[in-house]
């Protein structure tokens, strides 16, 4: 099996990484994504479409129960949204040991 790492930078691009990590996750790719310096509440904050941020959340889960691994350096990502901390140093050993990088 290969690893993916899908790395979220963008803001813009958090709900694209997220349906990326989805995707590879459905063909049985091992997937870690990591959210990198910002809040996945604060684009909720912003959309006016609450249906958009339900099915995001939803997606969410959807990573957990297919055994994708949701990682970010932002404090809040992981006390309200069940990310695992991922410090400079996790992050580089993900990024080590993946097959490939998908960047956002």
């Amino acid at each position: 099996m290969k690893m993916a790492a899908v790395l979220i930078k963008d803001p813009t691009q958090q709900y694209e990484g997220l349906r990326t990590s989805l995707g590879l996750l459905l063909e049985s790719i091992e997937v870690k994504m990591i959210v990198l310096d910002h809040e996945i509440a604060a684009l909720a904050a912003k959309n006016t479409d609450e249906d958009a941020w339900e099915e995001y959340h939803d997606n969410m889960e959807f990573i957990d129960e297919m055994d994708g691994e949701r990682y970010s350096n932002n404090k809040r990502n992981v006390e309200e949204w069940g990310f695992k901390h991922a410090g400079p140093d996790t992050i580089a050993a993900i990024l080590k040991d993946a097959d490939v990088v998908i960047p956002f």
